[in-house]
Protein backbone atom coordinates (compact mmCIF):
# COMPACT_ATOMS: atom_id res chain seq x y z
CA UNK A 1 0.00 0.00 0.00
CA UNK A 2 1.73 3.35 -0.60
CA UNK A 3 1.18 6.78 0.79
CA UNK A 4 -1.48 7.89 -0.81
CA UNK A 5 -3.17 4.76 -0.25
CA UNK A 6 -2.63 5.17 3.30
CA UNK A 7 -3.57 8.60 3.35
CA UNK A 8 -6.97 7.95 1.82
CA UNK A 9 -8.01 5.36 3.76
CA UNK A 10 -7.01 7.07 7.18
CA UNK A 11 -9.53 9.93 6.09
CA UNK A 12 -12.12 7.35 4.64
CA UNK A 13 -13.31 9.86 1.77
CA UNK A 14 -15.45 8.69 -0.87
CA UNK A 15 -14.77 8.46 -4.66
CA UNK A 16 -13.36 12.30 -5.98
CA UNK A 17 -10.73 12.60 -8.61
CA UNK A 18 -8.54 15.93 -8.24
CA UNK A 19 -6.39 17.27 -11.12
CA UNK A 20 -3.38 18.53 -9.83
CA UNK A 21 -0.22 20.39 -11.25
CA UNK A 22 3.24 20.04 -10.18
CA UNK A 23 5.29 22.96 -10.94
CA UNK A 24 8.43 24.54 -10.44
CA UNK A 25 11.66 25.31 -11.47
CA UNK A 26 13.95 22.58 -13.28
CA UNK A 27 16.00 20.38 -10.88
CA UNK A 28 13.42 21.30 -7.64
CA UNK A 29 12.33 17.87 -7.05
CA UNK A 30 8.76 17.44 -8.45
CA UNK A 31 9.74 14.15 -10.37
CA UNK A 32 11.16 13.00 -7.12
CA UNK A 33 8.54 14.33 -5.21
CA UNK A 34 5.98 12.78 -7.32
CA UNK A 35 7.65 9.13 -7.78
CA UNK A 36 7.93 9.06 -3.97
CA UNK A 37 4.25 9.42 -3.70
CA UNK A 38 3.61 6.60 -5.57
CA UNK A 39 2.96 2.88 -4.09
CA UNK A 40 6.55 1.47 -3.26
CA UNK A 41 6.19 -1.00 -6.06
CA UNK A 42 5.41 1.48 -8.79
CA UNK A 43 8.26 3.66 -7.75
CA UNK A 44 11.30 4.13 -9.68
CA UNK A 45 14.87 4.30 -8.93
CA UNK A 46 15.90 6.21 -12.17
CA UNK A 47 14.57 9.73 -11.92
CA UNK A 48 15.10 11.48 -15.12
CA UNK A 49 14.76 16.16 -16.11
CA UNK A 50 11.07 15.83 -17.11
CA UNK A 51 11.04 17.18 -20.91
CA UNK A 52 7.50 18.98 -21.51
CA UNK A 53 5.01 17.23 -19.14
CA UNK A 54 3.76 13.54 -17.44
CA UNK A 55 1.19 12.61 -16.18
CA UNK A 56 0.91 10.30 -13.31
CA UNK A 57 -2.68 8.69 -12.01
CA UNK A 58 -2.55 7.61 -8.33
CA UNK A 59 -5.47 5.80 -7.54
CA UNK A 60 -6.12 5.47 -3.35
CA UNK A 61 -9.58 3.97 -2.00
CA UNK A 62 -12.37 6.77 -2.51
CA UNK A 63 -9.37 9.12 -3.89
CA UNK A 64 -7.47 9.38 -7.58
CA UNK A 65 -5.11 12.11 -8.29
CA UNK A 66 -4.09 13.09 -12.20
CA UNK A 67 -0.85 14.68 -10.92
CA UNK A 68 0.57 16.94 -14.47
CA UNK A 69 4.11 16.65 -13.84
CA UNK A 70 5.32 20.14 -15.75
CA UNK A 71 9.12 20.68 -16.44
CA UNK A 72 10.24 23.63 -15.35
CA UNK A 73 13.06 24.41 -17.72
CA UNK A 74 12.61 27.73 -19.32
CA UNK A 75 11.55 26.89 -22.89
CA UNK A 76 8.83 24.32 -21.35
CA UNK A 77 7.13 26.72 -18.77
CA UNK A 78 5.09 28.14 -21.56
CA UNK A 79 3.32 25.15 -21.74
CA UNK A 80 1.90 25.69 -17.61
CA UNK A 81 -0.80 27.76 -18.26
CA UNK A 82 -2.74 25.30 -21.01
CA UNK A 83 -3.48 23.17 -17.83
CA UNK A 84 -4.34 25.71 -15.57
CA UNK A 85 -7.97 25.94 -16.86
CA UNK A 86 -8.73 22.29 -15.02
CA UNK A 87 -6.81 22.34 -12.35
CA UNK A 88 -8.35 21.59 -9.03
CA UNK A 89 -4.89 22.17 -6.87
CA UNK A 90 -1.59 23.02 -7.61
CA UNK A 91 2.04 21.92 -5.85
CA UNK A 92 4.28 24.35 -6.14
CA UNK A 93 8.14 23.21 -5.96
CA UNK A 94 10.84 24.74 -4.81
CA UNK A 95 15.04 23.94 -4.32
CA UNK A 96 15.31 25.84 -0.98
CA UNK A 97 18.99 25.63 -1.43
CA UNK A 98 19.43 27.40 -4.61
CA UNK A 99 19.30 30.83 -3.62
CA UNK A 100 20.51 32.30 -6.62
CA UNK A 101 17.32 31.35 -8.73
CA UNK A 102 14.66 31.80 -6.02
CA UNK A 103 14.19 34.97 -7.58
CA UNK A 104 13.19 33.53 -10.73
CA UNK A 105 10.36 31.04 -8.79
CA UNK A 106 9.14 34.51 -7.78
CA UNK A 107 8.66 35.68 -10.93
CA UNK A 108 7.21 32.45 -12.43
CA UNK A 109 5.21 32.33 -8.98
CA UNK A 110 4.01 35.62 -9.67
CA UNK A 111 3.18 34.42 -13.50
CA UNK A 112 1.19 31.68 -12.31
CA UNK A 113 -1.20 33.40 -9.72
CA UNK A 114 -1.82 36.45 -12.19
CA UNK A 115 -3.17 33.74 -15.26
CA UNK A 116 -6.88 34.86 -16.26
CA UNK A 117 -7.23 31.00 -15.65
CA UNK A 118 -6.25 30.96 -11.87
CA UNK A 119 -6.83 34.82 -11.12
CA UNK A 120 -9.70 34.40 -8.30
CA UNK A 121 -9.73 30.87 -8.72
CA UNK A 122 -10.06 28.94 -5.34
CA UNK A 123 -7.63 26.32 -5.71
CA UNK A 124 -5.41 25.15 -3.11
CA UNK A 125 -1.46 25.50 -3.00
CA UNK A 126 0.43 23.49 -1.93
CA UNK A 127 4.50 24.74 -1.42
CA UNK A 128 7.19 22.00 -0.78
CA UNK A 129 10.60 23.72 0.29
CA UNK A 130 12.43 21.15 -1.27
CA UNK A 131 16.14 19.60 -0.50
CA UNK A 132 15.45 20.85 3.32
CA UNK A 133 18.81 18.22 3.67
CA UNK A 134 21.35 20.36 1.82
CA UNK A 135 24.00 22.11 3.52
CA UNK A 136 22.92 26.03 3.77
CA UNK A 137 18.96 25.33 2.63
CA UNK A 138 16.51 28.09 3.25
CA UNK A 139 14.03 27.57 5.62
CA UNK A 140 10.24 27.00 4.93
CA UNK A 141 9.63 30.63 6.88
CA UNK A 142 12.20 32.28 4.59
CA UNK A 143 10.68 31.00 1.06
CA UNK A 144 7.81 32.31 2.43
CA UNK A 145 8.91 35.44 2.80
CA UNK A 146 11.06 35.42 -0.37
CA UNK A 147 8.23 34.11 -2.34
CA UNK A 148 6.00 36.65 -0.33
CA UNK A 149 3.38 34.09 0.04
CA UNK A 150 1.74 36.31 2.84
CA UNK A 151 0.34 38.14 -0.17
CA UNK A 152 -1.34 35.54 -1.64
CA UNK A 153 -4.95 36.20 -0.28
CA UNK A 154 -7.69 34.20 -2.89
CA UNK A 155 -6.37 31.14 -2.47
CA UNK A 156 -5.58 28.38 0.44
CA UNK A 157 -2.18 28.06 0.93
CA UNK A 158 0.15 26.14 2.59
CA UNK A 159 4.57 25.13 2.66
CA UNK A 160 6.16 22.52 4.23
CA UNK A 161 10.49 21.36 4.57
CA UNK A 162 10.43 18.24 2.62
CA UNK A 163 12.91 15.68 1.44
CA UNK A 164 11.98 14.47 -1.76
CA UNK A 165 14.54 11.50 -1.25
CA UNK A 166 13.76 10.46 1.69
CA UNK A 167 9.93 11.32 1.49
CA UNK A 168 10.43 13.36 4.90
CA UNK A 169 7.45 16.38 4.96
CA UNK A 170 5.71 14.90 1.80
CA UNK A 171 3.17 13.29 4.48
CA UNK A 172 2.02 16.83 6.14
CA UNK A 173 1.76 18.27 2.68
CA UNK A 174 -0.63 15.86 0.71
CA UNK A 175 -2.26 15.66 4.14
CA UNK A 176 -3.16 19.07 4.18
CA UNK A 177 -3.88 19.23 0.16
CA UNK A 178 -6.22 16.19 0.60
CA UNK A 179 -8.25 18.10 3.32
CA UNK A 180 -8.57 21.26 0.92
CA UNK A 181 -9.87 18.98 -1.71
CA UNK A 182 -11.92 17.48 0.43
CA UNK A 183 -14.00 20.68 2.11
CA UNK A 184 -14.78 21.34 -2.10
Amino acid sequence: MGFLDKLSSIFGVKKREASILCLGLDNSGKTTIINKLKPDKSQTTDIVPTVGFTVEKVQMPGLAFTVFDMSGQGKYRNLWEYYYKDAQAIIFVIDSSDKFRIVVAKEELDTLLSHNDLRGKRIPVLFFANKMDMRDSLTPVQVSNLLKLDEIKDKAWNICASNAITGEGLHTGVEWLTEQLQMK
